[in-house]
């Protein structure tokens, strides 16, 4: 078959996945015709994944929030809704680009990695092609997923809501998770594992003297300068995507920001003594299957469904800030996660088995879908309002 992959651009989980999907889908004998990636001109495309990705690029302009100041931590939401507002028509434009591009690629399947311009272009254009979505948000429309103790009931159902509308017009949805769990008929939903990189699978990690860690706001940055400026004697190695940052920003001899290198980031996961992040849920699957124990500082609520998720799996800690004491004292007497790894080496079989033609569902949508995919939005919008 011929497959159109979509892939929203924000942070680095998503573009591995579509690395992993890739190789996998080759192998298995399927074509990928074109990587389409929705990006904002406040972030780049790693130049990562510019290497390892086989299948032609193209970008778009798609909704994303905006990156923190120096001295924040999350998101400027508010501000992020309005620039977001304001650049509507380049996202009417990016519909376009997208419905365009599923026509020239001859795409048989096109495969969206949780970007919202694919929902929007199968909501309102009804390209006749099937669709298939991937992504660890989906699990959060899994009927038995645990979601943390009273969560913020509007963000919450923002979150859902967010999540439905990537995945209009699916066929099915691939639900990434840290743990096996029952499939979702009913709603579309095949739980799969993590699509974990082959060379993680193939790294042989070892316990070195220092902390890794991975950021997406560079706010980030100040709070982790401040706990160094005290523990001068732990070296420290964070990523970050902070655009106008050198390759390696050597603050001292024990304190390094790098820009995100897929090569890099895995060397350091593999020798460190531990790993810190804001609960990116690629990221700490690959700490939890070398055997890394994971300080978790989640700031919104997706990451902080992740964090809760991966502590039952006994990932590590959460923690309200990047206090690396707590990461230390982990480091110590952390159990390997051995059930997590069983599950993870399944995934090779259990992705390319849901790309089989007999299991992939009709073709085309019909038009009673886009009525009814409507009068959910309004509802749905509704409930928020």
């Amino acid at each position: 078959m011929k497959i159109l992959f979509i892939v929203q651009g924000e942070g680095r989980g998503h573009l591995t996945q579509a690395i992993t999907l890739e190789h996998l889908l080759t192998e298995a004998g399927h074509e990928i015709t074109g990587v389409l990636v929705g990006k904002s001109p406040a972030r780049q495309l790693p130049a990562f994944f510019r290497q390892k990705i086989q299948a032609p690029v193209d970008t778009f302009e798609s909704p994303n929030f905006l990156p923190s100041s120096a001295g924040n931590k999350q998101p400027p939401l508010l501000k992020s809704i309005g620039y977001n507002l304001f650049r509507l028509h380049k996202y009417a434009r990016s519909v376009r680009f997208i419905r365009r591009k599923i026509k020239e690629t001859g795409a048989d399947v096109v495969v969206n990695f949780y970007e919202l311009l694919t929902g929007l272009t199968y909501l309102f254009c009804r390209p006749q092609v099937r669709i298939i979505c991937i992504a660890h948000q989906y699990l959060f429309l899994h009927p038995d997923f645990k979601f943390p103790e009273q969560p913020n009931r509007l963000e919450l159902a923002s979150l859902k809501f967010f999540t439905r509308a990537t995945a209009f017009g699916a066929n099915k949805k691939l639900a990434l998770s840290f743990r096996k769990m029952k499939d979702c008929a009913t709603r579309r939903l095949v739980v799969i594992p993590p699509l974990l990189r082959r060379e993680v699978l193939d790294t042989k990690p070892v316990k070195g003297d220092y902390l890794h860690g991975y950021m997406v706001n560079s706010g980030f940055g100040e709070e982790i300068k401040h706990w160094h400026a005290s523990h001068k004697e732990v070296p420290i190695h964070f990523f970050w995507d902070k655009k106008e940052a050198p390759a390696e920003l050597k603050i001292d001899d024990t304190l390094t920001f790098h820009q995100l290198d897929d090569t890099l980031f895995l060397h350091y996961m593999a020798g460190a003594k531990a790993y810190a992040t804001t609960a990116g849920f690629e990221s700490v699957c690959e700490a939890m299957y070398l055997g890394k124990p994971v300080l978790m500082v989640p700031v919104h609520i997706e990451q902080r469904c992740n964090a809760f998720d991966a502590l039952q799996m006994g990932a590590g800690a959460v923690h309200p800030s990047f206090d690396l004491e707590i990461l230390l004292n982990l480091s110590e007497n952390h159990p390997s996660a051995t059930a997590f790894r069983e599950w993870a080496n399944q995934a090779r079989w259990l992705v390319t088995r849901e790309f089989r033609p007999d299991l992939l569902g009709e073709e085309g949508r019909t038009p009673a879908l886009r009525l009814l995919t409507t009068r959910w939005l309004y509802k749905m919008a509704h409930k928020l309002i």
